[in-house]
């Protein structure tokens, strides 16, 4: 068990024993269904882990260049992008660091078959599509939602030619169960199957929750091996990020005051706005080691961070005895969607990160974050 009492904050720690069985998991689909599964490395990108994530993992997708780099550079195997629009100068890095390359629209496919041709290296092309159709609740995350400017209609391929492309991708899932990837998968089927003789590949795209305790991983199989039977020549891709690394990590702050506002609020060295912006977001309410619900627990308090956004509130806890100065404050599920998405905002310090290894190795420090790493993202 970590001692949290020695761990300085604000940090992220890593369960590698935690992740290692995530990773387990997925291999296990991979095998079982006949897919492959990269990480999306918009909600985990602690390249520091990368070679135990290639032990598991077919490679990355990304969203930038800066991501195709590192996954190229530190964990190997396929790269895979996709972005919204590419500009020539990204077009033209990514082309050199790229497997596959998707594109959100004709009119860019249009703009950059020429220099991908010249690449002077294999790439293989791929449209995204958008099948009007998605179980997302929160209009924040759908990327089918009314206006969504991600992905290709059904309408918009009447009149052109696939010509040199060779595969497919969609996304219409967050944080969602197999049901709703087979729902989704219907519509896409209905839509597009027309296209599929002539290519090589499918990206089921990301947001499957696989290592959720309750998802229904033997009908995600189903899924795959049913697609894949109907459709012996395309190979199939899943790229989910929260799922390599959920409930694996922690943020430990560190209570710096109790004030008393019409309840106590907890201010701590660790901000919601700053540090874990899904907080605010999303929004949820993240769980605490050792807290409760409001009223659960004798004594119930706000949890804050120290930033001068006045919204910068965590939620509502309970405790076993009032918290004081000094007290460590350690919240769940924090590896994902935290240390891709933090800022320096009020230019706090960003959290440390380390790992945690109950097979060997214990607590290590794997990065601290000071006035330089603020500065340089400035002019």
């Amino acid at each position: 068990m970590i001692d949290w009492r020695t761990v300085p904050t604000p940090c992220y720690v890593v369960d590698l024993q935690a992740l290692r069985a995530n990773l387990e998991l997925l291999a296990r689909v991979k095998a079982r269904a006949g897919c492959r599964i990269l990480l999306a490395q918009k909600g985990f990108s602690m390249f520091s882990v990368y070679p135990l994530v290639r032990q598991h993992l077919d490679g990355v997708c990304a969203s930038s260049p800066h991501e195709a780099r590192l996954g190229r550079e530190e964990m190997g195997g396929e790269v895979h992008a996709f972005a919204a629009a590419y500009s020539d100068s990204d077009f033209t890095e990514l082309a050199g660091l790229c497997d596959h390359i998707v594109f959100n629209s004709f009119a860019q496919w249009e703009q950059f078959k020429g220099p991908l041709a010249a690449a002077g290296r294999r790439l293989s092309p791929g449209l995204r599509v958008n099948p009007g159709y998605s179980e997302v609740a929160v209009a924040l995350y759908n990327p089918c939602a009314p206006g969504s400017r991600l992905g290709i209609r059904r309408a918009a391929f009447e009149g052109r030619s696939l010509e040199g492309i060779e595969g497919l991708h969609f996304h219409c899932l967050c944080e969602e169960n197999a049901d709703a990837l087979e729902h989704v998968l219907a519509h896409v089927e209905a839509q597009f199957a027309d296209f599929f003789g002539r290519l090589r590949w499918i990206n089921f795209g990301g947001g499957h929750h696989i290592t959720r305790p309750d998802y229904d991983v033997e009908r995600l199989i189903r899924i795959v091996t049913g697609f894949r039977a109907r459709y012996p020549h395309l190979q199939v891709y899943l790229e989910p990020g929260e799922a390599v690394a959920l409930n694996t990590g922690w943020l430990a702050a560190t209570v710096l005051d109790v004030v008393q506002a019409d309840k106590p609020v907890a201010i701590l060295d660790a901000s919601a706005a700053a540090h874990m912006p899904d907080v605010l977001e999303m929004p949820y309410r993240p769980n605490v080691l050792g807290a409760g619900k409001p009223g659960e627990k004798p004594w119930t308090c706000r949890l804050a961070g120290l930033t001068c956004l006045a919204g910068d509130v965590i939620g509502e806890y309970s405790f076993d005895a009032p918290l004081k100065v000094g007290d460590k404050v350690v919240f769940a599920d924090m590896a994902h969607y935290t240390m891709v998405k933090n800022t320096t905002f009020n230019g706090v310090r960003l959290p440390s990160i380390a790992t945690w290894d109950e097979l060997g190795g214990g607590f290590r420090l794997v990065r601290e974050f000071g006035y330089e790493d603020f500065k340089r993202r400035l002019s």
